[in-house]
Order: C-alpha cells, then sequence, then structure tokens
C-alpha cells in the first residue's frame, strides 16, 4: 500500500483535527514545530494520560526530550487508570489538568465548553488526520495521538500448541480454535478483561470487519432501525461475545480480571486471544517472553473481503481554563509530530500526515487484507450517530451492554442475547425516531 494512497484516504474520511501549523488565533505564539519564538514559551502544565504503565518511563523522556526544545516550559503528569469515569467528574471544575484526551463520554456539541479550539478545520486538514466526530463548527478541538487498527492479539506459541496453523477467518473458525486451545493448553482462550470493563469496548472497533463494508457504520446504520436485528453486523459480532462465554472460552472467573496483569499472562503464553486495537500490541510484547511469540490478526467474519478498520485514538486536547496555553499548545504539536507515540507506544499510524507509514502495514496488505477507513457521515448527518447513540443509550462505546452480555453468557443473567437485542433494538428505535 503506499504511503500517499492510504494518507489521502485517511485524511478524506477521518475528520482532520490538525492543529497549530496551520491555524491558532494571531494572538498566540506560532509553534510551527518549534518555529523561531519557540525559545519564548514557557510555563507549567499538567499533562492527563491514560497510560498508566509508562506515565514514570516514556512519558518522563518524552519530558526531556521536549525540554531541549522548550526549557522554560515545566511538564508534569498525572495518569488515570478509569480515564472517562475519572476524568469527566473533574471536568465540572476548571481544575482538569491543561493537556488531557477528550473523553467520548463528552458529548460533541459540548467539546467547546471545555476544550480550546486548536484553529479552523478548513486549514488543518491538509496536515493532520483524526475523527469528524469531533470538530464542532468548523473548529478542531483535538488530534488523535495516533490512527489505530481493530483485530484480536494472539500468542502464536499457544495457537502452535494447540495444533492451529492457519489464522481462522469465520465465526466458525475461530471459535473452533478457542476450543482446542481450551482442550490441548491450559491457556485461557480468549480473555475479555470483563471486571476493566473497557477492554470489551474495544469489540466496537471491529465493527467494520464484521460489515466487510466501511460505508456501514456512518451511512447506512445511522439510516436504519435495528442495528442488533439478526444479520445484521452488531448482532453477529456480539452473538459471538455471548457464545464464546456460555461455551466456557473466556477465563473462569471474569468479574475477577486485570488489565495490567492480563498483557503479562497473554505474554507469558497464559492466555490466547484478546480482542484490542492494534495500540495494544507493543504493550503486550513488552511483557512477553518472547516478543515475536504474539501476533495481530483480523476479526473473524463473512464478509466477503477482510478489512482492517481504521480509526482513530483518543484525541489529544488543551483545557479552555488552562493558565498555560502556549506551553501546552507547544506539548501537543511536539508530542504529535515528534515523539513517535503513535508508532512506538500506540502501535498505529500518526495522525501527521507527513509520517511515514510503519513497516506492518505493508505486511498485512500482502496477505490481502485491506485497510479501510469509516465513510463519514452524509451532508447534514454529521454528528447524528453520536446523539441517538446518548439518547437511546445504547453505548456503542461504552461498557455497560457489553458487561450484560458476558454476564448473560456465563449465567449470571435470566435475559438471553436475544433478549438483549431486543431491547438494545427498540431503545434504539425510539431513538432514532426522535431526533432525525
Amino acid at each position: 500500500m503506499k504511503k500517499s494512497r492510504v494518507l489521502m484516504s485517511l485524511s478524506s474520511v477521518l475528520l482532520v483535527s490538525s492543529m497549530f501549523l496551520a491555524g491558532c488565533s494571531d494572538e498566540k505564539t506560532s509553534t510551527d514545530k518549534g518555529g523561531e519564538k519557540e525559545g519564548e514559551i514557557s510555563g507549567d502544565i499538567t499533562v492527563i494520560t491514560q497510560r498508566t504503565d509508562i506515565v514514570d518511563t516514556i512519558f518522563k523522556d518524552y519530558a526531556a526530550k521536549f525540554n531541549e526544545k522548550y526549557p522554560e516550559v515545566n511538564v508534569s503528569f498525572e495518569a488515570l487508570t478509569d480515564y472517562g469515569g475519572e476524568i469527566t467528574p473533574r471536568m465540572n471544575t476548571k481544575d482538569y489538568g491543561d493537556v488531557l484526551l477528550i473523553p467520548t463520554q463528552v458529548p460533541i456539541e459540548d467539546i467547546p465548553s471545555f476544550f480550546e479550539p486548536l484553529g479552523d478545520l478548513a486549514e488543518m486538514k491538509d496536515q493532520y488526520m483524526g475523527v469528524e466526530e469531533r470538530a464542532v463548527d468548523g473548529k478542531v478541538y483535538g488530534i488523535p495521538i495516533a490512527i489505530t487498527y481493530t483485530g484480536i492479539v494472539y500468542n502464536k506459541k499457544v495457537f502452535e500448541s494447540a495444533g492451529v496453523s492457519e489464522i481462522p477467518k469465520t465465526f466458525e473458525q475461530f471459535t473452533e480454535v478457542l476450543q482446542k486451545v481450551k482442550d490441548s493448553t491450559k491457556a485461557v482462550p480468549l480473555y475479555t478483561n470483563y471486571a476493566a470493563g473497557w477492554p470489551l469496548t474495544q469489540w466496537e472497533g471491529a465493527v467494520t470487519t464484521v460489515a466487510g463494508d466501511p460505508d456501514y457504520y456512518n451511512i447506512k446504520m445511522i439510516n436504519e432501525d435495528d442495528p442488533f436485528g439478526k444479520g445484521k453486523p452488531h448482532y453477529e459480532m456480539y452473538k459471538l461475545m455471548y457464545d464464546v462465554a456460555e461455551k466456557g472460552l473466556i477465563e473462569k472467573d471474569p468479574l475477577t480480571t486485570d488489565w495490567e496483569t492480563s498483557k503479562a499472562m497473554m505474554g507469558r503464553g497464559e492466555i490466547a486471544t484478546m480482542v484490542l486495537g492494534s495500540w495494544a500490541i507493543e504493550q503486550i510484547k513488552s511483557q512477553a517472553d518472547n516478543p515475536d511469540d504474539i501476533g495481530y490478526m483480523p476479526f473473524p467474519t463473512h464478509a466477503d473481503k477482510v478489512i482492517f478498520p481504521l480509526g482513530a485514538d483518543f484525541q489529544i486536547g488543551i483545557n479552555k481554563n488552562s493558565d498555560s496555553k502556549e506551553a501546552a499548545e507547544a506539548w501537543v504539536d511536539w508530542f504529535i509530530n515528534e515523539s513517535n507515540y503513535s508508532v512506538e507506544q500506540a502501535g498505529g499510524i500518526s495522525a501527521s500526515k507527513s509520517a511515514e507509514l510503519p513497516e506492518e502495514l505493508k505486511q498485512y496488505e500482502e496477505q490481502g487484507v485491506e485497510f479501510s477507513l469509516l465513510t463519514p457521515a452524509n451532508d447534514g448527518q454529521d454528528g447524528l450517530l453520536d446523539k441517538i447513540d446518548k439518547e437511546s443509550e445504547v453505548g456503542f462505546w461504552l461498557e455497560d451492554h457489553k458487561k450484560e452480555i458476558v454476564e448473560a453468557g456465563i449465567g449470571n443473567r435470566k435475559e438471553s442475547f436475544d433478549d438483549i437485542a431486543d431491547r438494545l433494538n427498540k431503545d434504539w428505535n425510539k431513538a432514532r425516531a426522535k431526533i432525525k
């Protein structure tokens, strides 16, 4: 896949949440990758991150490198384990750091109440990639810390021990592989990370793979009732989640799972698979006895073509109440353009269009897998999916209903999967009729 083709398609689909190179307001000092006035920027900033695993190591190294360019800026960090759950209550005050990730819990139309505009989308979209839904009234409020892809992390050695020689492509093949792992090894076939909760939301990123259609999410689903109807991507995908739980192909006690522990467990060959974004690859490899044992494969599908859906990770933004906005802008610019976080720590692609693509993408293309971004919503429907989702409380990117599915699968709820799907359909249909 040629770099130019990927980046052009990315920019056409994702909201390019570009930033300071193209247009901070006139009264602000232009950072321009540390232009002529970078040495004049000073101040104290707090950067809030979700990366509890590297906040005391990699991020401190980042600060040291950043200070080589901006010696008068003092950077401190704060890491949150339950990022969305911990940061959103603080946003009722003005004390939520200077630089932070835009939590998905914040309605899109409310973003300007909490975040500083970074510039005009029209000016910035040629330089950075991002998700369109995070722009408000033509203004950019965040830029993705990485462009990632969603699939399944797996342990090659566990697969080999279970006699698995080929990557499963369909739901049936995937379930058969998990059963082989259960029958032939001591590894957990599929680790849900139920107790942590948020890892269950990673499944949502695979809807495009299941659909085999980049138009499905923002174009087709938004104009249809019953997204959890039988035969539709959401039904099929989450029925798989239910089925593997019901068949005992997940951890024995999901209520006691632990995210940080699970990474080391997979690295040691105690877990066969986890559904996660590509951002997790390097985290797991860093804790593996042999990093080469960790592989990544597309989510199973019955579609004619296999798609690795590309999407944006968290978006980094600036607290509109910050007293050190210039310093905050300098940090965001440096972090996106110079830290290489997106590739080395997030396992993805840089949001900067000038960045080179990682070799791993070329490898997957050679295997016949397509990389595709979600087609943006039709004109006049921008943000509509988010509105219906929140009104209905279906919570496509939230954990609540995913937990219910796992609970039903292991017998801790009286509802069947179809009961849950029917309820979600009714909630969606009612909200869509109200909002459309």
